[in-house]
């Protein structure tokens, strides 16, 4: 190894070094003060590290920013052989540049399309955790991950998983034109490396710059496609099991052209300390585009204390915040997303149920936190949003879950009734959204809105007159909202139970009963709820789900999805159903 140049002094320079991995010389850049935190930069395919230019620019003003070109680019040496390229080469590069720069300090690392392949290597070698701090991915999946992702869906071959299997062969087109001896080496030095200012311009909303792309463009580019030539066959063929305690950011571009969103469903299995961030970027302009964006979100992820792995609670996930959460589908989905990984906020008017579900939540090694609130009251729900904002950050999931019960005709339904049913379970979604759907607009990165309906929604009943009132209009509310928000990168997901064996049953108010009656009324439904036997925590999965997948709406129970499936096809015999005195 060389030492630095003389070349440049201070923090926003950039200083040079070479680095020895091997018997092969990499390039690497340093900027910012040695003192503070290394957070290593990997670019991807055909680039070199100057792609990286405007995030650490940005970092190098708190971060010791290292960047280095990736054997076969930019100044770095050129592997004789094919071989020379496979990933565990590439994996031990990462760790000869973090021995380089930052020998006694674990370092950050953040990564991008190839670089994010080759990092996924360092990041689930066994003990990574001891050498590596964080690790923040874009469009890169692991090959192994990958290779256990594509086995999953062919052995379950439902239409979505082939639907999957199809989009994501559509986006990887480029890889099987990587595997021909000929075609792709040519196109680049025949015209398509003169060609690539103009692609990134008009695929990828890139504006041209000095300095971008590389003077090297063309040779790296034919030696990059060693890459997919050692590694893609062997590695998605006969995928190994890879998983990390590293904790781990994964910023899912929204328009990128060639990672589809889903590709990174069950990344949970294999990196449990996981955080999921979105960007409204496409492949290259996260970088060249939206540097400080991006720096700003790894300033984050790299200032948490993510302490050891599998100790105390950790708060690396993603921040979900869900209203009711003292008991029932509430705490169930609090616990859910802890279970993932998640950093959890409820709130409930109960607190006392609400400290529960949180210290529930700790339970699974995330942070968690509770709030009494009561989510009829907007100003009330307003503080609760800025409180969390502070408190805790942003939040990446809302889920206003808060409702109650109640029955009765429309003739029978008092005015408070109205009233108190409506204050909850419409106007408490409404503000739940109106918070913290203006935060998640404000920060820029997406986020997503849960809203609990339910299969009256869709389902007329003589006897739920203000109860499936109030659903309906928390329908279509999600669905006005998903069309606003979806220029933001904000998706909605309407929730419709069904049947659920929870305690609203405890608490639903009949219209016309003394208390007596009531008390009576209560614990019969109560019963019948419990016989039908479908757990809270079933319902929850499905919303971590419809997260996951961005699923707009989800009728979960039999019955939820059967009048669904009336609703649409057969209307009128629902409204003759709906005059059926079901007591």
């Amino acid at each position: 190894m060389t030492g630095p140049s003389n070349e440049a002094h201070g923090t926003g320079a950039t200083r040079r070094r070479t680095v020895d991995s091997g018997g092969l010389p990499l390039a690497v850049y340093e900027q910012g003060d040695p003192a503070d935190p290394t957070v290593i930069l990997v670019h991807g395919y055909p680039d070199d590290h100057s792609v990286w230019d405007d995030v650490a620019a940005d970092l190098a003003a708190d971060h010791h920013v290292v960047r280095y070109d990736t054997r076969g680019s930019g100044a770095s040496g050129v592997p004789a052989v094919r071989a020379d390229y496979r990933l565990e080469l590439l994996g031990q590069d990462l760790y000869a540049v973090a021995d380089a720069v930052s020998p006694d300090r674990p370092v950050h690392v953040v990564a991008h399309d190839w670089g994010s392949v080759q990092a996924w290597e360092a990041v689930t070698a066994p003990g990574a955790y001891r050498r590596i701090a964080s690790y923040t991915t874009m469009s890169g999946p692991c090959l192994d991950h990958m290779g256990h992702w594509i086995r999953h869906r062919l052995r379950r071959p439902t239409p979505r998983h082939l639907s999957q299997l199809l989009r994501q062969g559509a986006h990887s087109w480029y890889i099987a034109l990587f595997q021909l001896p000929v075609l792709a080496p040519a196109a680049w030095k025949l015209g398509l490396a003169r060609l690539w200012p103009r692609v990134l311009r008009d695929l990828e909303a890139v504006r041209p710059r000095p300095g971008h792309p590389q003077a090297t463009l063309a040779k790296d580019a034919v030696h990059g496609i060693e890459l997919y030539r050692a590694n893609m066959r062997p590695r998605v063929r006969a995928p190994r099991e890879r998983h990390t305690e590293v904790p781990v950011q994964l910023i899912t571009l929204q328009r990128d052209h060639y990672v589809a969103d889903f590709l990174s469903e069950g990344l949970e299995r294999w990196a449990p300390r996981l955080t999921r961030r979105t960007l409204n970027a496409t492949h290259w302009s996260a970088l060249l585009e939206k540097g400080p964006t991006v720096a700003a979100m790894v300033r984050e992820f790299t200032a948490r204390d993510h302490g050891a792995p599998r100790q105390e609670p950790s708060g690396t996930g993603e921040l979900v915040v869900v209203t009711g959460g003292g008991s029932g589908i509430g705490r169930a989905t609090a616990l859910a997303f802890a279970d993932a990984g998640a950093r959890v906020v409820v709130c409930d008017r109960d607190l006392p149920a609400a400290l529960r579900t949180a210290e529930l939540c700790e339970l699974s090694g995330v942070k968690a936190a509770a709030y009494r609130v009561d989510v009829s009251d907007g100003a009330a729900v307003d503080a609760f949003a800025q409180q969390v904002a502070t408190d805790h950050g942003v939040p990446d999931v809302v889920v206003n879950n808060a409702g109650i019960g109640h029955s009765g005709t429309f003739l029978q339904t008092t005015e408070d009734e109205w009233r108190r049913v409506l204050d909850v379970n419409l106007w408490g979604v409404i503000h739940g959204c109106r918070a913290f759907g203006q935060l998640m607009v404000d920060r820029g990165t997406g986020g997503h809105l849960v809203n609990l309906a339910s299969a009256a929604a869709y389902l007329p009943a003589k006897r739920l007159a203000a109860y499936a009132t109030s659903k309906s209009a928390v329908f279509m509310l999600s669905d006005c909202l998903r069309a606003e928000l979806a220029p933001h990168r904000i998706g909605v997901s309407t929730i419709c139970p069904g049947i659920v064996h929870t305690n609203i049953t405890r608490t639903t108010t009949f219209s016309g009963l003394d208390q007596d009656a009531l008390a009576a009324k209560q614990a019969k439904v109560s019963k019948l709820y419990a016989r039908r036997g479908f757990p809270p925590e079933k319902v929850a999965a499905e919303i971590v789900r419809a997260v996951r997948t961005r699923k707009p709406v989800v009728p979960v129970t039999v019955e939820a999805k059967a009048a669904r499936l009336l609703a649409r096809l057969s209307p009128g015999l629902l409204h003759k159903a709906a005059r059926i005195d079901a007591g």
